[in-house]
């Protein structure tokens, strides 16, 4: 029975290494900034359901602190990502605005 446990946490592994894969295509080629923002969100998401599935499978618990403190550094990087953007965003939108009025 733990064998096949023990295949089903590796397929598992190997989906999530899939979407991972998916998900830094996306954010490579995205044609906007807020896709490139969402796939990097998701694919630290996804880093951590990784880190907790390893976590269970190799019985290390350490692990899942390790995933705790990757998930609060993955959403202050978002956070501080969309807030340069949104910055970026303002500063053109400031730009087209004057350049209309001239």
């Amino acid at each position: 029975m733990t064998e096949a446990y023990s295949v089903l946490y590796n397929v598992t592994l190997g989906i999530l290494g899939l979407f991972l894969l998916a998900c830094l295509v996306r954010a490579i080629i995205g044609p906007r900034i807020a896709d490139r923002l969402i796939a990097i969100n998701m694919m630290g998401t996804l880093i951590v359901i990784i880190i907790c599935v390893l976590a269970f499978l190799m019985g290390e618990g350490y692990l899942v602190d390790v995933a705790i403190i990757y998930v609060m550094l993955s959403f202050l990087a978002v956070v501080l990502l969309t807030k340069i953007y949104m910055g970026v965003y303002h500063e053109k939108r400031r730009r087209e605005e004057g350049n209309t009025d001239a």
